[in-house]
């Protein structure tokens, strides 16, 4: 797969993927956007590949869309508008679609748009000093598909100061708001989300495809919808083959 502006290697049974646009802060453009997608796509129908990193090249990991494509997504051609916004969504949704887990290991600037696309990531590695946040109203626009994970994953005081004070917060932070399961010194950020991706490899595809599916589907429902989604991957997983071991119940 030929790519502009993303890097993807494949790390034993890890595949890092790597956005580089260095010289912009790894800005999301159309051109990165789409390759990203298919990349992601393209990790989890490969049988070699078992878990993802996602990180940034430079300083920074995203610093959220390119704001200098904006200018040709006018409301003289609707079209384009809705060609962008879709396929953003598309991205932001595609990380809880997939059956492999996806760490994201976040050093600098991870702003608007970098900020969702890190926490649509299954796990977050942040650095100390990472720059965390939705600057959007200081700009004079909202913070918009990024939302919907946010909500989810912090209380709503919480996201909704993240939006309207448009502050950037550290790791440190992040960790204790319990967007980032990590903070560690920038030169520890991409061996701790390589290790743990490392680990997530190591179990049973099946197994953790239907962990995470399940955990997706269970993320919104009622107690008694939930149970019963339970229920059903319980029953399944009494037919997975399960691996050798020794001295074990």
């Amino acid at each position: 797969m030929t790519m502009q502006h993303l890097t993807i290697e494949n790390r034993g049974a890890v595949r890092v993927l790597t956005l580089s646009r260095p010289d912009k802060h790894n800005a999301l453009n159309t051109v990165l956007t789409q390759e990203l997608l298919a990349a992601l796509r393209d990790a989890d129908v490969e049988a070699s590949v078992n878990a993802v990193v996602l990180t940034g090249a430079g300083r920074s990991f995203c610093a959220g869309a390119d704001t200098t494509e904006f200018s040709a997504l006018v409301p003289d051609d609707p079209g384009a508008v809705t060609r962008r916004a879709d396929l953003t969504t598309a991205l932001h949704l595609v990380f809880s679609q997939m059956a492999k887990p996806v760490v994201a290991a976040v050093r600098g600037n991870a702003l608007g748009g970098g900020a969702g696309l890190a926490l649509a990531c299954d796990l977050l590695v942040a650095s100390d000093s990472m720059r965390f946040g939705y600057p959007e109203l200081k700009h004079g626009i909202v913070a918009a598909v990024v939302l919907a994970n946010l909500v989810r994953q912090v209380g709503k005081k919480q996201a909704f100061e993240l939006v309207a004070l448009a502050e950037p917060i550290d790791g440190a932070r992040a960790l204790a708001l319990g967007l980032a399961n990590r903070s560690v010194p920038d030169a520890e950020v991409l061996a701790t989300a390589l290790a743990m991706a490392e680990k997530l490899a190591g179990w049973s595809p099946i197994a953790m495809a239907t962990t995470k599916r399940t955990f997706h589907r269970v993320a919104d429902l009622t107690l008694a919808q939930a149970l019963d989604v339970g229920r059903d991957a319980n029953v399944m997983m009494r037919g997975f083959k399960k691996p050798a071991t020794t001295g074990s119940a």
